[in-house]
This record gives structure tokens, sequence and C-alpha cells, in this order.
């Protein structure tokens, strides 16, 4: 499997999560960008486990037996890929609308869905109060424990709620509603925005006390290709304060806060970085803003992280994707606080080989 990917089949990991972290930072600088990544698909992540590393593949299910496998299988492939901070997210059961349609990617075994963009579940006061908001209580943090007890020696754990705060308000009362809400009854989307958000709050009060934690990394997708999804007004005033404090969070832990949010993010930039306190974004898409744009344009102030379009790496050849990768190590790697990987995430329509060539590109370009 690995013959064309020489530099990975001979490659050895030795992770150091403190000098990733600090390069990051801009305390020190690597002498190559080190490995990131934000969400790998599984029939991308079930690929290399199997074909790859020579394991056996193992859904987690209800029992701990089979989450304590496909975890031990989360730990091989972050890092036995080269990573230093293995990323991991969960979410608390917020009930929400989606679309559901399925998936024509071979070795898929989900159903593909889409927010429900113009339905949702709350459009009332009535909706808020039937509406089923989960308890942090009740939720088992048993994988975040069992990886921070299991680590390697050397990574460090990024670990999130799976849904930002913006993305979760937006799939309750679908992105439509959310707008006509906004000049409707700015009181309702007030009140679920807090109960999401402090709800979220104290999901991260139980993450920032695991041990191994490297960073605290979500996603929050808050914009499109042209623009935000809500006017950056809006965004600051119910949103971004509840980014803010997670942040502060975060660094009073000792730890950065890193954002992945796609989209035309221009109009809040200076508000991420000079009033939420990020320390590094993730999520760039050539046909908005480069990476390398990007970092002319903050890397003196943030980190940059991922960089490789997803149209590259899902469309292109295994020669683009090496070039590129070239491209970004060569441009954004000297300037420092860049890391490497996705623009985006590892979708599972993303070929095995593309993926493969990405981090053998990666591992040659770093022993050279």
């Amino acid at each position: 499997m690995l013959d064309s990917y020489p530099h990975l089949a001979s490659f050895t990991p030795r992770p150091d999560i403190t000098r990733f972290i600090d390069h990051l930072l801009g305390r020190s600088q690597l002498p190559h960008p080190p490995a990131v990544e934000f969400i790998v698909d599984e029939p991308v992540l079930k690929a290399v486990i199997v074909s790859v590393l020579g394991r056996e593949w193992v859904s987690p299910g209800a029992d701990r037996e089979s989450q304590t496998r496909y975890l031990d299988n989360l730990i091989a492939f972050w890092h036995g890929m080269g990573y230093a901070m293995l990323r991991f997210e969960a979410a608390l059961p917020f009930p929400g609308s989606s679309r559901v349609t399925g998936n024509t990617v071979s070795g898929s075994s989900r159903d593909r869905a889409w927010a429900d963009e113009s339905g949702g579940l709350i459009s009332s006061w009535e909706d808020f109060e039937k509406y089923a908001f989960p308890r942090v209580e009740e939720f088992d943090f048993f994988p975040f424990e069992y990886l921070s007890r299991h680590l390697p020696e050397g990574m460090g754990l990024a670990l999130a709620h799976g849904g930002g705060i913006f993305e979760r308000v937006s799939w309750i009362f679908s992105i439509e509603k959310l707008c006509y809400l906004l000049f409707d009854q700015p009181d309702l989307v007030q009140a679920v925005v807090t109960k999401v958000g402090e709800l979220q709050a104290a999901f991260y009060r139980q993450l920032v006390e695991i041990d191994r934690l490297a960073a605290i990394f979500p996603g929050d997708d808050m914009g499109f290709r042209s623009a935000t999804l809500l006017s950056p007004a809006a965004l600051r005033q119910y949103f971004l304060p509840w980014h803010q404090q997670i942040a502060e969070m975060a660094h009073a832990h000792g730890v950065p806060y890193f954002l992945h949010s796609c989209g035309n993010l221009e109009k809040i930039m200076p508000d991420l970085i000079d009033t939420v306190r990020l320390d590094a974004k993730h999520s760039y898409e050539d046909a908005i803003l480069p990476a390398e744009r990007f970092q002319e344009k903050y890397g003196h102030r943030i980190g940059v992280l991922g960089g490789m379009d997803i149209n590259i790496l899902s469309a292109g050849s295994q020669a683009d994707v090496r070039a590129r990768v070239c491209q970004l190590m060569d441009t954004c790697g000297p300037r420092g606080r860049f890391a490497i990987g996705s623009g985006n995430s590892i979708p599972d329509y993303v070929p095995l080989p593309n993926y493969l060539a990405m981090m053998d590109e990666i591992i040659a370009l770093s022993t050279r």
C-alpha cells in the first residue's frame, strides 16, 4: 500500500506537543511546519487504519469494549500519521432538524445530512419551553478521559464540543428563521443563545480539566464565500462573547484557543483577534482567501492552521496535491506560526491516495 509513499512508509513518529504549541504561539519556530488536522471522516480513517496501519477496524457502540478499541484506533491513526496533536470532539445531544439523503461515496456507511435551512424546532416561546435541552451532567465524558490516559508520549489533545454555539443555534432555529427572529423576536434569540452558550461553557469546564490537554479547538462556521452568515453586528452581539468566554477559560488553564470557522470572516477578524483573543485559525478556501494571503495579513498576530484547498485535495491529482504542499510549506513555513493540513477537513470524498500523498510530501519536506 505504501510503495508509492516511501517517506510515509519509513517514517518514525516523534511527536513533541510542547514544541508544536510553542511554534504556533510564536514562542519558537520549528525547522519545518508540523502537520495538523481538524476532522477525518470515517471512510478515510478506516482505510488508513486497515490498509496502512494494518489494524482491525471497530465501530464504536454502546459498550466500553468497542468504544475503547475504536479510541485505540484513533490514537494509532493520529500518532502513526505524524500528528503531535490529536483532535477529538463530541457533542451534547441537542435535538435538531436535518435533511438526509443517500451517500454516493464508496465505502461510506452513513447517509449524507445537511442542516434544515428553513425548518427548525424553535420559532416561538412555546417551542422554547418544549425544547429538550440536554444536560451536561448526563453526558458521558469517557472518550475524552480514555484518550487522555492512553495518549502516546509527546502527544497532546485538542478537544472541543461538536458544533459551535453559532452552528447549534442556527440548527435549532434554522438559519432562515434565525434571520427573521433577530428582527421579530430578538429576546427569543437571546434566550436560546444564552441557554446553548451556558451548556457549552459548562461542557468546556469539564474539558479544560482533562490531562494532556494541549488546546481547545472548536469548529463554528460563521461565514460563506462572500460574507458572514449573519451581520457582523449580530455575531458580535450574540455569539462572539461566548467564544471570548471559552477562550478565557482555555487561557486561564494555560492552553491556547484555536478556531475552525469556514467562510469569509474578514469583517470579524479584528474581533476574533483582539476581543476573543484567538491564538490560531483553521479553515481556508483558495477562492475566498488562500492561507498564504491570510498569513500575510494576520500571521504576525495569530497562527495559521491547514491551508490545503479541499478542491485540490478531493479532485486534483496526487501531483497537484504534492505541488500545493510544497508551495504552502515554502511560502508559509519560513514566516512561522504555521501548521499544514487540509484547508477544511478530510471528508469522505477525498481519495485515500490524495490524503496519503499529502502526508507523504509533508514528511518528505520535513526531513529534507
